[in-house]
């Protein structure tokens, strides 16, 4: 089995999948969990293993691990906790390295893993051309063209971000609970913050989405995904697809497409 690790600056979401046979690709398990910047190699390998053991997996089943890291620290509990507990080198996915989506941008080492993990996933599911929308720490939008090719990006604070911000630098705010109000006009505290939010997000992502596909010049399907896209893409009509594993399974196309290369060589 394939373990994905996609670690993000909020949680880390694993993803557990078979590689060989006729079950090749499949999801078989996923979980996250909290991003802690101090953890070792050793609290990462508890918390899998106890993920593991609740599914009735054993660890010797995992043979191969693939990340998408945007957290440096992490890099070296990573690659302890795989080389130690699951016997094998982990392989850190690169934009500038990888070859399934090429990145047009100009400079690839910088395009963060999560955001080339998402494209590989989206092309490999979805075809290109494709807009890539990460709801996660930021609201990411990731541009793919009909060659599928990875054109550039479009980075704002995410949701929960920007409501952190505002509460804390707005005495009389208090926390709300981050849903539809019932109109746009708000009539007391709680449904003006839940419309700016909600319904300021929506715009957002609308905007950027009818810019991405005029660049593009096509209609461009457009997928959501990542930990918050719940928040705000049913509230709107400009997504055709919702796809909360798009990442995971980017890493393991990735991770396969790997595997047939070195059995070739």
């Amino acid at each position: 089995m394939l373990l994905a690790v996609e670690v993000g600056n909020t949680n880390i979401k694993f993803g557990l999948f078979e590689m060989g046979g006729v079950a090749a690709g499949t999801l078989v398990h996923t979980w996250r969990s909290a991003t802690n910047r101090e953890q070792t190699g050793d609290d990462l390998a508890a918390s899998i293993d106890g993920m593991l053991a609740l599914n009735n997996v054993a660890r010797s089943s995992v043979k191969r691990v693939a990340v998408a890291n945007v957290v440096p620290p992490l890099y070296r509990a990573l690659t302890e906790m795989s080389q130690r507990y699951f016997g094998c080198k982990p392989q850190f996915l690169s934009a500038a390295r990888q070859t399934l989506v090429p990145v047009k941008t100009r400079h690839a080492s910088e395009l963060g893993a999560d955001l080339i993990a998402g494209a590989i996933g989206a092309v490999a599911k979805y075809g290109a051309p494709i807009i890539v929308v990460q709801f996660g720490t930021a609201t990411t939008f990731g541009a793919v063209n009909a060659d599928g090719e990875y054109l550039g990006t479009a980075i704002a604070p995410g949701v929960e971000v920007s409501v952190d911000a505002l509460i804390g630098k707005a005495a009389k705010l208090m926390s709300v609970p981050l849903v539809k109000p019932p109109a746009a006009i708000g009539v007391d505290t709680p449904t003006s913050l839940q419309s700016g939010v909600i319904y300021g997000f929506v715009g957002q992502v609308e905007y950027l989405i009818a810019q991405f596909r005029r660049e593009l010049g096509t209609q461009a399907r457009a997928v959501a995904t990542g930990g918050l896209a719940d928040l705000i893409a049913p509230h709107t009509d400009v997504f055709q697809l919702r796809d909360e594993r798009l990442v995971l399974d980017g890493l393991y196309h990735w991770a396969a497409a790997a595997a047939k290369t070195k059995s070739k060589v």
